[in-house]
C-alpha cells in the first residue's frame, strides 16, 4: 500500500538559522540560554505566558534510533517506518506569517523556500517541501508562491488568521487566484509559541492546555472563513487542508454549519451559496487524520473517505513514530479501499504528486 506522509514536519536545525543570523543580525539572534531564537525581539518559540509554545528542548520525539538531523537520516526513519513519501511542513519555517518588518519577513520566506526545495532536492521525490509566504503583504506573497511553484515546492503553508484579518477576507482574493493559477494546494497550519495570532488560547499559560485547544479552534475558525466567507464560491478550484487537528471534529462542524447555512445562511454578508458537504464533495475541503482515532469509522460512514489523509506529525512529541502507520495498516474497522485512499492516495491528488 502506497503510504504518504501528508503532514510531516523538517526539523531546520542549525544551518537555517545560521544563514538567517548571518544575513538579518539585526533582526535574529539567538537567545544566550539556547532555548529559543530572538526575531524581531520576540522568543521562538516563546514557552512561557498567553499562549504558550513547547520549549524548544522538548519539541522533537526521543524515540529509540530517529534521526531528524539530515534528509538522509529522514529517509531512514520513512523506511522504518513504511512510509513511501513525507510532505514536510515548516517547524521554524511557520513564523513566517507573524514577522513584521515587510523586508525581513519576504526574504526568511525566500530563504526558507530555497532551503527546504534543497534539503529535498537529492531524494527523488521522497520527500517534498511546502512553502511558506510573507502572507500579510498580499501581492509579495503571490511572487514569493510563484517562486516555490518554479523551486518544486508542493502546496504553501496559511496561517489559520491573519493579524486583522480573518481568511476570507476581500484582501486575499488575489492571493487564492494565483494558488488556484500555479494549482499550489493550501495547507492551514497553527502553531503555539510562534507568535501567530492566539484564537483562545491566550486563556491558558501551560502548553499542555494550549496544545489541547489550540489546534482544533485554529482549524474551525479558518474552516468558517473559508466557508460561509464564501472563498470556495468565488475560487471553486481552490484546495484547502485542515491539518493537525484530526478528523474527529469535521463531521460535528461540517454538520455545525449546514445548520447554519441552512436556517441563517443570508444573514452571511458576501453570500454563502451552498451547503458545506458540496465544498467537501467538490475538493475543496482536505483534512488529515491520526490512524489510530477511534472516530475514524465513524467519520469514513457520515462524510465519506475522499478527504482524509494520513499524517504522522513526524519528529515532534506527540507522533507515533516510528508506529506512526500501524494503525492505519492493521486496524480491521475499515475496508481496504478507504485503507488505500487515507494511506495514500487522496494526498497523491492533493498535493498533485507524481
Amino acid at each position: 500500500m502506497l503510504i504518504i506522509d501528508a503532514d510531516g514536519h523538517v526539523a531546520e536545525g542549525a544551518s537555517l538559522a545560521i544563514e538567517a543570523m548571518q544575513r538579518w543580525p539585526q533582526h535574529i539572534t539567538p537567545r544566550a540560554d539556547g532555548r529559543a531564537l530572538v526575531i524581531e525581539g520576540r522568543n521562538y518559540p516563546e514557552a512561557d505566558g498567553p499562549g504558550a509554545g513547547c520549549p524548544r528542548e522538548h519539541g522533537l520525539s526521543t524515540a529509540d534510533g530517529i534521526n531528524y538531523s539530515s534528509a538522509e537520516g529522514v529517509l531512514g526513519d520513512a523506511d522504518r517506518d513504511q512510509i513511501d513519501t513525507m510532505v514536510l511542513y515548516p517547524s521554524l519555517g511557520l513564523c513566517v506569517p507573524s514577522l513584521e518588518d515587510h523586508e525581513f519577513a519576504a526574504g526568511f520566506a525566500r530563504l526558507y523556500n530555497r532551503w527546504i526545495a534543497d534539503y529535498c532536492r537529492p531524494t527523488a521525490g521522497r520527500l517534498r517541501g511546502i512553502a511558506v509566504t510573507p502572507i500579510e503583504q498580499v501581492d509579495v506573497a503571490i511572487d514569493v508562491m510563484r517562486e516555490a511553484k518554479d523551486l518544486g515546492l508542493v502546496a504553501v503553508h496559511i496561517p489559520p488568521v491573519l493579524k486583522t484579518r480573518n481568511l476570507d477576507h476581500p484582501d486575499l482574493d488575489p492571493f487564492y487566484s494565483a494558488a488556484v493559477e500555479l494549482d499550489m494546494p493550501l495547507g492551514v497550519h497553527g502553531a503555539p509559541g510562534m507568535h501567530l495570532p492566539k484564537l483562545g488560547v491566550e486563556r491558558f499559560t501551560n502548553y499542555i492546555q494550549v496544545h489541547c485547544v489550540s489546534f482544533p479552534f485554529d482549524q474551525m475558525t479558518a474552516m468558517t472563513a473559508l466557508v460561509s466567507g464564501g472563498v470556495f464560491d468565488r475560487h471553486p478550484e481552490l484546495r484547502v487542508a485542515f491539518l493537525e487537528a484530526g478528523v474527529g471534529w469535521v463531521p460535528f462542524f461540517i454538520d455545525r454549519l449546514h445548520e447554519h447555512f441552512e436556517k441563517r445562511g443570508a444573514w452571511i454578508e458576501r453570500g454563502w451559496q451552498r451547503d458545506p458537504q458540496e465544498y467537501l464533495r467538490a475538493g475543496n475541503i482536505w483534512t488529515t487524520c491520526e490512524p489510530e482515532e477511534p472516530i475514524l469509522p465513524g467519520v469514513i460512514d457520515v462524510l465519506g473517505d475522499d478527504f482524509i489523509m494520513f499524517a504522522s506529525d513526524y519528529p515532534h512529541w506527540d507522533g507515533e513514530w516510528p508506529e506512526s502507520t500501524k494503525h492505519l495498516r492493521a486496524r480491521p474497522d475499515i475496508g481496504e479501499k478507504s485503507r488505500e485512499k487515507i494511506g495514500g492516495l487522496n494526498a497523491l491528488r492533493f498535493y498533485g504528486l507524481n
